[in-house]
């Protein structure tokens, strides 16, 4: 693969990185086996005061790192600060929480000896994450499994290898066990291979369907368990008694947070009937507002897409949208600016039968539905091939709740916008995956629970021992 960073603001050639050697592979695998195998002798809590140095070492190192992950894939500055914010609040949490939630669970049994689960680390895990947040998407896997004691190889996107570097750069100054996190600018081929090794027992996989498919496959058949994260194409419902300048307001800053290059960011904009002219007309006079520039720069609110494959491939949705009968309410216009910009546009008059219903539009474009009840906005939402995140709008936080709970995904925020935060887990169902990330879940993702039953001796004629199982 061409790993290199090209600025999408500029559009030029930032640095090269050689790919990944079969030996630096090699490496890699026994270092990071090895590393378990001592971790596995050591306690949790040993680990926090580490993961913790990563979170001070992140703060101090804010402005450089948000420069290099706004170079690498051109989100706004002031959102790559926020990100790497957010990466230094999950270190700290992990590090203040990681081994309480780690500590053997008591079973009640009508054996006469004492059971419990121990929670003990499995191995090598292997990456795989995008290019979308470029410190997040790592740390979300990261530092769970750091305080578990997986150590991890990470592939990322080859558009951000800069950011990948950073955050290695960080994890070993901070003082973790070389062996820990180790990136590799690998192919596609090489990460098979890794998986395929019997040092590394898991997966985890942030993208998109196809390519969870077939990582999911070949992890499947190495029986390697792996989570899955694969995108969605989520429903913000704004439900007939809504504060419709409430619902606009947190519509088009879900819809062009990241220049709408967001997996939980929602995409189709599903509003019941009194409110949908006016929701189109405040959506329309939000995105007029919108300043394209250098994200750099603070004045700028809409930034470039990531790269000129993205942004292409988003004008080509848009597109056969058209053709298949939607129309543009706003936007689809050219921006007169030498980077990978795509002007927010708003479409509707999606039917059922467009070739892009069931599309995700990765990129700052909304989608807007009208219906009469809120039976049939759930129908819409449930009408998905994936099933991520979701938003509802309702004026009654218990009507919002109600409908929340027939939304067929892994997560639902009610007057919300989507929040992302360490205690909180994070994934979704169907077409957008398996597993969750972050919350105590996610640090059980990978995680042996084992049961041991400690008896004083063996009761060979208590009947409720078990021995009644093979009779």
């Amino acid at each position: 693969m061409a790993y290199k960073t090209i600025n999408p603001y500029n559009n030029e050639l930032v640095k090269s990185y050689p790919d990944a050697t079969s030996e630096e592979i090699e490496q890699a695998l026994s270092t990071g086996d090895a590393l378990y195998k001592k971790w596995r002798n050591e306690p949790v809590a040993s680990r926090s005061e580490t993961l913790h140095k990563i979170a001070d070492l992140l703060r101090k190192n804010e402005d450089e790192l948000a420069k290099i992950a706004t170079i690498d894939m051109g989100k706004l500055i002031s959102e790559s600060k926020g990100e790497v914010e957010l990466c230094a609040m999950i270190a700290d949490y992990y590090a203040d929480n990681g081994a309480d939630l780690l500590k053997p669970t008591p079973i009640t049994s009508r054996n006469t000896g004492d059971a419990e689960v121990v929670k003990e680390a499995t191995g090598v895990l292997m990456m795989v994450e995008p290019w979308n947040f470029p410190y997040y998407q790592i740390m979300r896997v990261f530092a769970p499994n750091f305080m578990v004691g997986n150590p991890m190889i990470l592939k990322y996107a080859s558009n951000t290898p800069g950011s990948a570097e950073a955050f290695e750069k960080i994890v070993s100054e901070a003082g973790a066990p070389k062996g820990s996190l180790t990136n590799l600018f690998a192919s596609y081929d090489q990460v098979s291979d890794i998986i395929a090794d019997k040092r590394v027992q898991g997966v985890a996989l942030t993208g998109s369907k196809r390519g969870g498919q077939s990582v999911a496959a070949n992890a499947g058949k190495n029986l390697k368990k792996n989570s899955m994260e694969l995108g969605g194409s989520d429903a913000f419902v704004v439900l007939s008694d809504a504060d419709i300048d409430k619902a606009v307001n947190l519509a088009w800053r879900v819809r062009i947070y990241n220049a709408g290059q967001v997996c939980t960011s929602a995409k189709r904009f599903i509003v019941a009937d009194n409110l949908y002219d006016e929701f189109l007309k405040k959506l329309k006079e939000n995105f007029e507002k919108l300043t394209p520039g250098d994200p750099m720069d603070p004045n700028t609110t809409i930034a470039p897409m990531n790269s000129k494959r993205a942004k292409e491939k988003l004008q080509g949705q848009i597109d056969k949208a058209v053709e298949g009968g939607a129309k543009i309410y706003y936007g689809d216009k050219p921006i007169d600016l030498p980077g990978q910009f795509l002007e927010p546009t708003i479409l509707t008059d999606i039917s059922k039968d467009n070739p892009e219903f069931y599309d995700e539009l990765f990129g700052p474009v909304a989608q807007v539905f009208k219906v009469s009840s809120d039976q049939e906005a759930i129908d819409l939402a449930n009408d998905s091939e994936l099933g991520l995140g979701g938003t509802v709008v309702s004026g009654d936080p218990q009507r919002g709740k109600r409908v929340a709970e027939k939304i067929e995904t892994g997560m639902v925020f009610v007057n919300s916008f989507f929040i992302s935060l360490p205690e909180l887990p994070f994934g979704g169902i169907k077409g957008s995956g398996y597993g969750r990330e972050m919350s105590e879940l996610g640090l059980m993702a990978f995680v042996n629970e084992k049961l041991i039953v400690t008896a004083q001796e063996p009761d060979w004629n208590n009947p409720a021992g078990g021995l009644a199982v093979f009779k």
